[in-house]
């Protein structure tokens, strides 16, 4: 029999075919589920673990054993993969309450790996007791494994909110989530909230729930990031670690660090504040030391004398983890579909997931208890008709023509004929009997509520407020992570006190700060103080006043400006020749800085004018530099071969005067210069001869004399 085959376009069927793909990555693996807060893996080993009975109160149980048994009837993957979602519902710097209560190496938050798995041995955390409650009371339906061999919960009835509680994280095709955790008594209340009033809004239920709540600690810097996430689902908050100066009888001080950001490498961190130090990045620390042990985390950072600590602090936390961003994306399966959601719309999915457990729980438990009662019914019977009951069953020639016989009789179900006929002897009794029909009353009753809180949602969202309450008061703690409501806001500055102070830059490149009480008044015929040390064939070329909160502008050959602030400049005594301009600043080789502009504050109506050794003019307004990066911008577009040889400041209305090596001058108002953008070359400002060459740029005012 010939074949038959169907043609298809290409396209649609790739395009079908990653879909297809797409979807299981994103139900099957990558993406938790809003109802229990679990991906397929995370579920799998919970029921798995609870198949073999590994609960919290039971003997621990090899990994290995846990890892096989999940891979071997629910989850066809990798061994490797399952073992580490073991390992990480252990580790309690990962989950903010451990689903998974280990004995064994782990791993710790250096990066060290854990054990093998033939080595470390778990069972069910308490807590994770609280996920599989009332499994096997009809609350979730069940869905067949992947070999149709058995089958496994679809979801489980948790009567935490998992998902919020301890966060998820994980990559699907075209989309992620990460979800940050939280303080269960915080959530906990949030519900109770939601519970009393439905339609309640994020500001009131931030009043309850501050911020996330990291199983590491430290403090989450603003509130603008967690409204944002809160409100849409998407927004970035900023993690600072907790660290505290100390003050040492010698003089220096030292920075000792207690908390990390979320998921922060210490080891890594370690290394990375080593290799800043020996860049000459930052400047002042002369010995980092870990001395965490059981007791906690501590890192300690020696710093040199006459150093700022708070400047050093703040330099760790802008080029190091010490502060980190956590990217928050509340996204979640709803339904079988990916979706964002909302702070409030994940607590209203948990409740009405309790809800419809509540609600399966009392069904179930109303058909076992009415098919107990009409058994029990039938048991009644029996003892009011007990001489007809002796008689049929001794007269029956055998069991079956006994029961039917009691069927017809009694008027009785086939269940509860053969109830009485399982019936044994000891049930006759006058203790028994009283036991049966308080049985039988209890029953009745039990049902009438049943049907009571099935038709009344408010029983159901009672015994939901019951449930949680009860779940704080057994796993409920206090908050780990501090929120600064203005941690985002505050400035290091706000830190230092304001002074004015004396910057000194040499031509070699060499820049220090001094307090202006070095320089005291003298009289008329003074000898004078040493102020800065030089050494051969170096000499002072720029030295102002400036406040310490000011920003320095550093203009290279090349056209860059780079911006540091004056309390960044490290203080010198007046012997010393101060450090070397390219620890503060990142230049190229040969660039070189050509200018130096002190600005308090960025204001419209004053310009930077620069002038190039090839005779160009630039004019732009200052406020297009207010914007500091850490590896500087192009402050102006230079010809090949040309380069910066000057930059001033201007209110407007000054005179522009440029003078070049041969002796030639020329001078104009700084109005008939254009003002341009940032990244322009400006306009020719003086026609040179040949092997001629700008040499100087002066901004005068019109009763100002020049001096050759």
């Amino acid at each position: 029999m010939p074949e038959e085959f169907t043609s298809v376009a290409i396209e649609e069927e790739m395009r079908q075919s990653y879909m297809d793909y797409a979807m299981s990555v994103i139900i099957g693996r990558a993406l938790p589920d809003v109802r229990d807060g679990l991906k397929p893996v995370h579920r799998r080993v919970l029921y798995a673990m609870r198949e073999i009975g590994t609960e919290w109160n039971r003997p621990y149980k090899k990994s290995a054993r846990i890892v096989g048994d999940v891979i071997g009837k629910y989850h066809p993957h990798g061994d490797s993969a399952v073992y580490e979602t073991v390992v990480r519902m252990a580790q309690s710097f990962s989950l903010r309450y451990p689903l998974v209560d280990g004995q064994g190496n782990f791993g710790s938050v250096d990066g060290d790996s854990p054990a093998a798995m033939r080595y470390t041995e778990v069972r069910m955390s308490r807590l994770a007791g609280e996920l599989l409650a009332d499994l096997e009371r009809g609350t979730v339906s069940f869905v067949p494994t992947y070999d149709d061999s058995s089958v496994e919960p679809e979801v489980l009835p948790t009567k935490i909110p998992n998902l919020i509680v301890n966060g998820a994280s994980g990559i699907a095709v075209g989309m992620s989530t990460n979800i940050p955790p939280h303080n269960l008594g915080e959530i906990v209340s949030a519900l109770l909230a939601i519970i009393a009033k439905p339609d309640i809004s994020l500001p009131e239920l931030m009043n309850v729930v501050p911020g996330p709540d990291f199983p590491t600690g430290a403090t989450i810097q603003g509130i603008r990031g967690i409204k944002q996430a809160y409100e849409t689902g998407r927004g970035i908050i900023s993690i600072r670690s907790k660290a505290t100066i100390e003050d040492l009888p010698s003089g220096k001080s030292r920075i000792i660090v207690t908390e990390l950001p979320y998921q922060v490498n210490k080891a890594r961190l370690i290394e990375r504040m080593a290799d800043l130090v020996n860049e000459k990045r930052i400047e002042g620390i002369s010995d980092l030391r870990d001395e965490s042990d059981r007791e906690g985390m501590r890192l300690v950072v020696e710093l040199k004398r006459d150093v700022i600590p708070d400047v050093v602090l703040n330099q760790l936390y802008k080029m190091t983890p010490l502060q980190d961003s956590f990217g928050i994306i509340l996204l979640a399966i709803v339904d079988g579909r990916p979706k964002v959601l909302s702070l409030k719309q994940l607590l209203t999915h948990f409740l009405e997931h309790r809800r419809r457990i509540i609600t399966r729980k009392a069904q179930h438990d109303l058909s076992k208890s009415r098919r107990r009662l009409h058994i029990l019914e039938g048991l009644r019977c029996a003892l009011e008709e007990l001489d007809t009951v002796i008689r049929i069953v001794r007269g029956g020639a055998s069991p079956n023509e006994a029961r039917n016989e009691l069927r017809d009789r009694l008027r009785l179900s086939n269940g509860q004929a053969q109830a009485i006929l399982d019936m044994r002897l000891q049930r006759l009794t006058q203790l028994e009997q009283d036991s049966l029909y308080k049985e039988h009353n209890s029953l009745v009753a039990y049902i009438s509520r049943l049907v009571t809180m099935l038709s009344n949602s408010n029983q159901v969202d009672n015994i939901i407020r019951d449930e949680l309450t009860d779940v704080v008061e057994k796993y409920g703690d206090e908050r780990l992570s501090a929120i600064d409501p203005y941690g985002a806001d505050v400035a290091v500055e706000d830190l230092i006190a304001e002074e004015d102070v004396v910057v000194t830059i040499s031509h070699a490149g060499y820049i220090k700060r001094q307090p202006t009480s070095v320089y005291q008044s003298q009289r008329r015929g003074g000898k004078g103080k040493t102020g800065t040390t030089t050494r051969d064939e170096d000499f002072v070329e720029h030295i102002f006043v400036s406040s310490s909160h000011a920003f320095l502008l550093f203009f290279t050959t090349l056209g860059r400006v780079h911006w540091v602030k004056v309390y960044e400049i490290p203080e010198g005594g007046r012997v010393s020749r101060g450090k070397a301009i390219v620890n503060l600043i990142s230049l190229q080789n040969g660039e070189k800085v050509s200018a130096v502009l002190p600005v308090r504050e960025f204001q419209e109506g004053n310009h930077a004018v620069f002038a190039t050794r090839r005779g160009q003019i630039k004019k732009t307004n200052l406020m297009s530099y207010a914007k500091p990066r850490q590896g500087g911008v192009i402050a102006i577009n230079l010809a090949p071969g040309d380069e910066v040889i000057g930059v001033c400041m201007t209110d407007g209305d000054r005179d522009i005067l440029l003078s070049t090596s041969a002796g030639q001058s020329i001078r104009f108002s700084e109005n008939d210069v254009r003002p341009t953008a940032r990244n322009t070359a400006g306009v020719r400002g003086i026609n040179l001869g040949t092997g001629d060459r700008v040499v100087s740029l002066e901004i005068l005012e019109a009763q100002h004399s020049v001096m050759t």
